[in-house]
């Protein structure tokens, strides 16, 4: 038997799970939480108890010592042999990653410097992923992208309708987020609908605090909302989502901001944190009587709506809409407000079955068009490809 770890690293924390196969089950999960910052919290959940320690984790490194010191400890890893490796989600791989890879120095690198592209995200992740190989240095690390399920995307999707040269020398054009989750909820969705998943038109709502949608056709991405970086599309918890870039200039123009500055605005305070002054997370919202709370819920809701419409155009029509991630899978309301909207596409909602949360259908027997809730599992699909590659 095999162990693999499945890792998401964020500027100050990363969440893990360790897997085993062939039975691909979970034998361990948690968080290093608040790396390099006071009041750090180490997590390991097993056996159906959860162990949490409060100590000084002052980086990465120590924060993957803990990790192995802990598997070690629990005796859930006998030794570093049993590791067929790590897998780390990476954002964005560019044009220079189509798939899965093993990492080494230079591939390290080449991801840093795709941080141009995805800052919030490529940045930290290449810390973990550095902090792992030192630490471990001879267990294989590998690279999961979530730009890879998009590759299937056509020029007339990926495109940006801007001077040609930029995307020849920049490559600067749509690659999407979220892949791994997709090519987990899509083929299961199939799979609930008794569907062959390479054939047929979903839509994929991964709605959390980075929310997208995509459009999925005969098994492959064929539209998706997020472009060139994860800022665009849908209003998301902190983020604007589409914002028209002369309004951004004005903006500089009277405060005397930065681009910096803006694009850290756009990023940082805008989405549902902007528009609510309240909170960015939905559960916050929910529990607000702010007028302007109950408003952001209503603009995220209609910037949803409006990218299931388009993509059933590009389509040419849709099978199902599929529910995921942390808002997707758990606010009814949302769901609702959606599904509600939808009714033109043959959508009969199910709102008695859609006030309860886990993998269903929320769509009535009847309905034309059907809607699912479905868990995604980004870490098992990063797991697999860790044992892809290392076989």
């Amino acid at each position: 038997m095999k162990k693999v770890l499945a890792i998401n690293s964020g500027s100050s924390s990363f969440k893990y799970k360790l897997f085993s196969f062939p039975d691909k089950k979970v034998i361990a999960s948690g968080m290093a939480d608040r790396v390099g910052l006071d009041n750090a919290v180490f997590k390991i959940k097993l056996h159906g108890k959860e162990y949490i320690r409060n100590t000084a984790i002052p980086n990465q490194e120590a924060a993957v010592s803990l990790l192995i010191e802990d598997l070690k400890k629990f005796k859930v890893l006998k030794n570093l042999e049993e590791l067929a490796g790590v897998g780390h989600r990476v954002v964005n791989g560019g044009e220079i990653f189509k798939d899965s890879t093993f990492i080494d120095k230079e591939k390290l690198q080449q991801i840093f410097d795709l941080g141009e592209l995805a800052p919030l995200h490529n940045v930290p992740e290449t810390t973990g992923i550095k902090a792992f190989m030192k630490i471990i240095p001879n267990v294989p690390q590998v690279a999961v992208f979530d730009t890879s399920y998009h590759t299937s995307l056509e020029p007339i999707n990926y495109l940006y309708p801007i001077p040609y040269k930029y995307y020849e020398e920049l490559g600067i054009r749509k690659y999407g987020a979220h892949g791994i989750s997709v090519s987990y909820v899509a083929p299961r969705a199939a799979k609930l609908m008794g569907k062959n998943p390479y054939t047929g038109k979903l839509i994929v709502c991964h709605l959390g605090s980075g929310a997208s949608v995509t459009a999925v056709k005969n098994g492959k991405s064929f539209d998706t909302s997020m472009g060139s970086s994860p800022l665009t599309g849908l209003a998301m918890g902190t983020r604007s989502g589409d914002f028209d870039p002369s309004a951004l200039q004005y903006i500089m123009k009277k405060t005397g901001m930065s681009i910096d500055d803006a694009v850290d605005m756009l990023n940082h305070q805008s989405g549902m944190l902007g528009i609510s002054g309240v909170s960015s997370d939905m559960r916050d919202l929910i529990e607000s009587k702010q007028k302007r709370a109950k408003l952001a819920r209503k603009i995220f809701i209609n910037r949803v709506v409006r990218y299931v419409g388009a993509y059933a155009a590009e389509m040419d029509g849709v099978d199902a809409i599929v529910f995921t991630a942390g808002v997707g899978e758990h606010d009814p309301g949302i769901r609702a407000g959606v599904m509600a909207s939808l009714r033109y596409l043959g959508l009969n909602p199910d709102f008695k079955a859609n006030r309860t949360d886990g993998e269903k259908f929320i769509s009535k027997p009847n309905s034309k068009v059907k809607a699912l809730i479905v868990p995604t599992n980004e870490e098992l699909m990063i797991a697999n490809e860790v044992m892809r590659l290392t076989k």
